[in-house]
């Protein structure tokens, strides 16, 4: 192949990733204040304990920049202090508590270390409106070791630091209908005297099968050189 060919190849192939990582790489601040029972919930709604919305609202994320990906992958980095007295735990957290008041707005219950990240996905409708889901328990090491998890909408799940026991991203794979992903951090009760905050990367996993086509086709490449 001539320079000019495999000048041509590698454009192509750069297209191929850009494709790839249109939809990847979305960063955002989850500060610890973020209560995720108040996602999807207008101003001046009260969760009790001095949280409301938008003071204690958690982030959100809209799905659409993703390009209609099916899965996310994260990874997280910081740490967040609980009730303003505690230890600085990073996004895996410390020990497991479990959300309070239970289901609340519409949004399952959870169980997951506090201060860890989690995560809820929602659909453009009220979060109020329809049947609540059935609650996770995250409490064991082994419950968070995962490879790929499959929440529903509206129910809470827990994402630490986006790694698996072997320090592998874990995969998060949309639940159809999803427009709205909130981020947030785990507390019993009470966010608004939290502190610190997790710094979040949002990506698209490669589709299968991109990474060998790539290499079978920069092989072929080589050999007609």
């Amino acid at each position: 192949m001539s320079k000019r060919g495999t000048g041509m190849l590698w454009v192509a192939l750069a297209g191929l990733f850009g494709v790839a990582g249109s939809a990847a790489a979305f960063q955002v601040n989850v500060p610890g204040t973020s209560n995720l029972w108040l996602a999807g919930m207008p101003d001046g709604t009260d969760a009790g304990n001095g949280d409301t919305a938008p003071g204690q609202s958690p982030i959100l994320v809209n799905l659409a920049q993703f390009g209609g990906a099916s899965a996310l992958r994260f990874s997280a980095f910081g740490f967040v202090t609980n009730g303003g007295g505690g230890s600085p735990v990073g996004p895996d957290g410390d020990d497991p508590t479990s959300h309070d008041a239970g289901a609340q707005f519409g949004k399952s219950s959870l169980t997951a270390p506090l201060n860890g990240l989690i995560a809820v996905f929602l659909d453009d409708s009220d979060p109020t409106l329809g049947g609540t889901p059935g609650d996770l328990d995250f409490s064991t090491l082994i419950s968070r070791q995962f490879s790929s998890l499959s929440p529903l909408l509206k129910q809470t799940f827990f994402i630490g630091d986006g790694l698996d026991g072997s320090n592998q991203a874990q995969t998060f794979f949309i639940p159809a209908g999803a427009t709205r992903l909130y981020l947030g951090t785990m507390d019993g009760f009470e966010w608004n005297n939290n502190e610190g905050s997790f710094d979040v990367t949002i990506e698209v996993p490669a589709a299968p099968g991109m990474a060998i086509g790539v290499g079978v086709a920069l092989v072929a490449a080589r050999r007609r050189r």
